[in-house]
């Protein structure tokens, strides 16, 4: 029978050192950092977003007040952009922008002004007056978060034609009084975000005899206010004289309301499938306006292209 082993001092301090300066097992080491999420929404604006040297700056008005009688007991903020090349002997086209606190804003992300400036002075689009157009609330203080104001659903994600007769009976009146305006509906468009997406693309479907060209960030054609049936209406309905714009990110809200990506596709699967002249730009951002604010001069020049 083989002796024990014996184990001397120095093989006991061998092993310490082995034992010491060994990797530890896998399952003991630290779980690995996880995966960024898919979508960055790394959208920043560009050089036509930023004023540039030797382009004159058009003015701003605003804010403004207005109370509505087709959306009776409201009242609501408006700016006026007049771009430096307009002319009084001149019909101006004439773009509406629904929550137009975030879109007259400089500082943020679609700076509407400056794009506006930088295109028109290029002849990228047309000598064009800005109506940028608030939601109505209940009193003349309004939340300083714009977006909360009380009756923002009613007006924007209602499906009817409601808010286009406040625009044609009330607001533009009131800017014809000021300014020249074009009565020409290939001159005139809606720019919305969200529930202000879906706000300009129902009031262009109901006055196409008003409005004919459309911009859409992150719409919201969910069931909010029953708007998701507008892409099988677009479907079923003789094609309008409509040019849409649509973005959105694979990244947008997921809700009891709907799925706004899915909602965005399908629009766009809709307006493909009936002929209309339409563009969609689906990229990976979530409901912000950081993509829909860094395209806005493409968007804008995609949208005026034919008219000067």
């Amino acid at each position: 029978m083989r002796p024990p082993m014996r184990i001397t001092a120095a093989c006991r301090v061998l092993f310490n050192v082995v034992l010491a300066t060994a990797p530890l097992p896998v399952l003991a080491q630290a779980p690995p950092a996880p995966s960024p999420p898919p979508g960055t929404d790394a959208y920043t604006p560009g050089p036509d977003s930023q004023p540039q040297p030797g382009v004159p700056r058009g003015k701003v008005e605003g804010p403004l007040i207005w109370k509505s009688h087709v959306f009776p007991n409201t009242v609501r903020e408006y700016w006026i952009y007049v771009p430096a090349q307009y002319d009084p002997s001149v019909p101006a086209a004439v773009m509406i922008f629904q929550d137009g606190h975030k879109y007259v804003n400089v500082e943020q992300e679609y700076r509407a002004p400056v794009v506006m400036d930088n295109l028109i002075h290029r002849k990228e689009m047309p000598v064009t007056i800005g109506l940028f157009v608030n939601p109505g609330h209940d009193s003349e203080t309004f939340p300083e978060n714009r977006f909360r104001v009380r009756n923002r659903s009613v007006e924007y994600d209602t499906p009817n034609g409601d808010y286009a007769r406040m625009l044609i009976d009330e607001l533009l009146p009131e800017l014809a009084r000021r300014y020249t305006l074009t009565t020409d509906p290939e001159r005139r468009a809606l720019v919305g975000a969200s529930s202000g997406g879906i706000c300009a693309f129902t009031a262009a479907w109901e006055r196409p005899d008003y409005f004919r060209k459309v911009v859409s960030h992150i719409g919201s054609f969910t069931n909010i206010r029953g708007g998701y049936h507008y892409p099988f209406l677009l479907r079923r309905t003789d094609k309008k004289p409509l040019r849409v714009f649509l973005q959105d990110g694979s990244n947008d809200l997921d809700n009891q309301f709907g799925n706004w990506p899915l909602a965005n596709q399908s629009m766009a699967a809709a307006l493909k499938f009936k002929g209309y002249d339409y563009r969609f730009e689906f990229g990976d951002g979530g409901h912000t306006h950081k993509h829909g604010g860094a395209i806005l001069p493409d968007t804008l020049r995609w949208l005026w292209r034919d008219v000067r």
